[in-house]
């Protein structure tokens, strides 16, 4: 430590550091680098912490990972668990390799338990993690340019978190893990013409054959762990280069970033809350119990019972599953059965192409090519809004179908009722729910415009000398009315004619034609964003305005003093009709 001469203390780095420091510098350039990265500026707002949510239970996942590989074994060699072993329900019993070591690592390996438990929350944890900040993405707009490749790097890695999920869950050779396996070879099976080809590669034979333990653990342990910390690189590589999106506020654009360093402060904030999600799991992982194979036993094809449901990021297909009913076709003499391959691969395809593709789709509908860094409010893009909550509301739907006997035996209903039930479901709910969000972000809207031009309604009420009543609305602060009306109108696309002057058909007219529809389909409902003209006719502070008993005079109500702003003109609110702006009573 040292002191200078105003009596404040240093720290002088000692000289290993310094010289490892120098080192560094001379060879790979770190102190840019450093440099770069510590000035770099991080807005605050608690929704950013979802994506480290998912950062950090990935980070816990490869530890934990780490600890449950040195001790699992991939065979699924037949074996008999030792009868001087826990649990005792399994001693003496046959099964395969892969079972007999989850066992041994929970019962007879210190921590192991623990390791398995915390594992397996880390990975649901991760998996919300990454729906969530996704759904936060979209319903903002933070993937608009030019952050169009690090939205597709975040859908990429979430097909990674399942593909990473189906290969983890089926390891330990139980139960509910073969069943689940058994699942997978019947979706295989139904691509016509090459299913059952596929089947005996993947499997290594018949189902279940002997080497797809081996297979999945390779898989779930290298391919899908590096290809996942390599996305996570560039994808937070991209974040930094972009620059960070910022909430919209007074003072922030598209062309600045208003926060804090990351260095220190942001970095420190980084660290504690990996704790913070290391901690929230180990709780979880101690005391609350998950996937205890030794209930379940060794995979056997014949025990199926109720209750039988994979992860919940998964559930979604077993629903899709349970909801098709039994069509088959018969073409070429081969059989297509419809009710696999519809509900596993054709809607999920849908779902997850529609999620994919979107970025791509509204800036079709839009032809915008500039830069955005300013979020969006998800009620000022109603449609974006709506489709985002359909697509949840479908999901939820195919989730609840998943536990359809679950519900049966739980309310005590007909489960083919519950089934019919979901069936109609899948279709009107989604619709239902993107008309109610549409309508009601429009709503809001209005509401958001009405409050920029008056204030806010306070109750109470004074007496205009005139002898009428008001009520007195309290004025915005610039940073309320900023949030308001900082937003910009979007409205359909205008394209040429279909011919040009000398009526020769215009080449790309049906390309923009169909452009024009999409735009028509986001934008047609809308309510414009307030103009400055029209906040300064209500907000202006006008020496005087003439009404019928003469200028602008002072008006007590209660104990507060207050003047009358009015605005004799009127208004257009977007939506097609002119409404009188009502006189706005300001506190003095």
């Amino acid at each position: 430590m040292s002191t200078s001469s105003h009596g404040q203390t240093g720290y002088i780095p000692s000289k290993p550091v310094t010289a490892t420091a120098d080192y560094l510098d001379n060879r790979v350039g770190v102190a840019k680098a450093v440099k770069f990265i510590s000035r770099k500026v991080f807005p605050e707002h608690w929704s950013f912490l979802l994506g480290e949510i998912a950062m950090w239970s990935f980070v816990v996942l490869i530890i934990t990972g780490i600890f449950l590989t040195m001790f699992f074994e991939p065979s699924m060699a037949h074996t008999t668990y030792p009868e001087d072993a826990l649990p005792a329900s399994m001693a003496g019993v046959a099964m395969s390799e892969a079972y007999a070591s989850t066992l041994n690592m929970s019962f007879n390996v210190k921590g192991g338990l623990l390791m398995r438990q915390i594992h397996h929350w880390a990975a649901l944890l991760f998996m919300a993690g990454i729906v969530v900040h996704m759904f936060r993405i979209f319903f903002t707009g933070a993937f608009r340019k030019p952050r169009e490749m690090n939205w597709l790097i975040g859908f990429v890695m979430l097909l990674l978190g399942l593909a990473a999920g189906l290969t983890g869950y089926s390891l330990p050779d139980d139960v509910l893990s073969g069943n689940g396996l058994r699942i997978t070879d019947g979706v295989v099976k139904s691509i016509p013409v090459i299913g059952s080809y596929a089947s005996f590669a993947i499997f290594g034979g018949e189902f279940p054959g002997t080497d797809i333990i081996a297979r999945f653990f390779t898989l779930h342990i290298l391919l899908i762990p590096g290809l996942l910390i390599a996305l996570v690189s560039v994808h937070l590589l991209l974040m930094v280069v972009h620059k960070h999106t910022q909430y919209p506020g007074l003072g922030r654009t598209d062309h600045n970033v208003v926060g804090y360093p990351a260095f220190p402060l942001y970095v420190a904030k980084m660290a504690g809350f990996f704790f913070i999600v290391f901690g929230f799991l180990a709780i979880m992982g101690a005391t609350i119990s998950i996937n205890p194979v030794w209930n379940y036993g060794p995979y056997d094809p014949s025990p199926v019972s109720a209750g039988a449901q994979p992860d919940w990021y998964m559930l979604f297909l077993e629903g899709s599953l349970r909801l098709m009913p039994g069509w088959e076709w018969v073409v070429g003499g081969f059989s297509v059965p419809l009710s696999v391959i519809i509900p596993a691969i054709v809607v999920p395809g849908l779902l997850f192409t529609l999620l994919g593709a979107y970025p791509f789709i509204e800036a079709a509908a839009t032809k915008d090519q500039r830069e955005h860094h300013v979020l969006d409010r998800p009620r000022n893009v109603p449609v974006r809004t709506g489709l985002g909550v359909a697509i949840i509301t479908t999901f939820v739907v195919l989730v609840l179908a998943g536990s359809n006997d679950l519900i049966a035996t739980h309310f005590d209903l007909a489960i083919n009722d519950i089934t019919w039930f979901f069936r109609v479901a899948i279709f009107v709910l989604p619709v239902l729910a993107f008309v109610v969000t549409k309508r009601t972000a429009l709503a809001l809207q209005r509401r958001d415009r009405e409050l920029a031009l008056h204030g806010h309604e306070t109750g109470r009420i004074v007496q205009l000398p005139n002898g009428a009543f008001m009520e007195v609305h309290k004025p915005l602060t610039p940073e309320e009315r900023w949030i308001l009306v900082a937003h910009e109108p979007r409205r359909p696309m205008e394209i040429e004619p279909a011919t040009d002057r000398n009526g020769v058909e215009r080449r790309g007219y049906r390309t923009d034609a169909l452009r024009q529809r999409l735009s028509r389909f986001f934008y047609e409902d809308r309510v414009e964003p307030l103009t400055p003209a029209e906040l300064a006719a209500v907000h202006h502070l006008a020496d005087e305005v003439e009404g019928d008993d003469g200028p602008r005079k002072p008006i007590h109500g209660g104990s507060i003093g207050v003047e009358m702003e009015v605005s004799q003109g009127h208004h257009d609110d977007g939506t097609g009709r002119r409404s009188t702006s009502v006189a706005t009573l300001t506190k003095r």
